[in-house]
């Protein structure tokens, strides 16, 4: 299935979260006190930066440490942490081929229900229950992943129509709509403080 994902908001880094099923993983894992779009640029980042058109979880997890660390650390850095983030990224590259022989799909692709993939995204490093609802919502409305009762486990946000998270980016106009959601959030939640 050709799918079309904009959540970089820059053609060559969509395309390849487009058609890399790690690429996207690896984006959502990102998606954390940075922008979106710095976020799921990251994968392409960090491809181009090991010379390869692609990610390959048993390349990152076999890479040492340090030297992916330095890698994520180049100028500009892929994330606001280089350094902890390769580290989470190693760990999920490393879970994935210790479990789906490194096949980011596998985490989904046979799942029966939406329940069954939220557990196994639940399972992987970095991702709780939030991120893995919002995969979940991305899988569903957007990648053509739709096992039965996904909205239901994807909770808010895997509601038609919404504009909470990484899942209902579509392009420039939905993006703002999708922090426009957050920012009020967080009003939200500092009167209640």
């Amino acid at each position: 299935m050709d799918i079309t994902l904009r959540l970089a908001q820059q053609p060559e880094a969509d395309e390849l979260l487009s058609r890399s099923p790690l690429a996207a993983l690896t984006g959502m894992l990102l998606d954390q006190q940075v922008p979106m779009e710095w976020a799921f640029a990251g994968p392409y980042t960090i491809a181009k930066r090991m010379g390869a058109d692609d990610l390959d979880a048993h390349a990152i997890a076999a890479r040492d440490p340090e030297e992916f660390a330095a890698l994520l650390s180049q100028k500009p850095a892929v994330h606001r942490y280089p350094g902890s983030m390769a580290k989470r990224i190693q760990q999920l590259c490393q879970y994935l081929v210790d479990h789906y022989d490194g096949d980011a799909s596998a985490v989904w692709r046979r799942a029966v229900t939406g329940k069954e993939v939220l557990d196994r995204l639940n399972a992987l490093p970095g991702f709780g229950k939030q991120k893995s609802q919002i995969f979940l919502a991305l899988l569903g409305k957007q990648m053509g992943v739709a096992p039965e009762g996904w909205r239901e486990a994807a909770g808010a946000y895997g509601e038609p129509g919404a504009y909470r998270s990484a899942a209902d980016i579509t392009g420039k106009e939905s993006l703002e709509r999708v922090r426009a959601f957050k920012q009020e959030t967080k009003k939200q939640a500092r009167k209640k403080a």
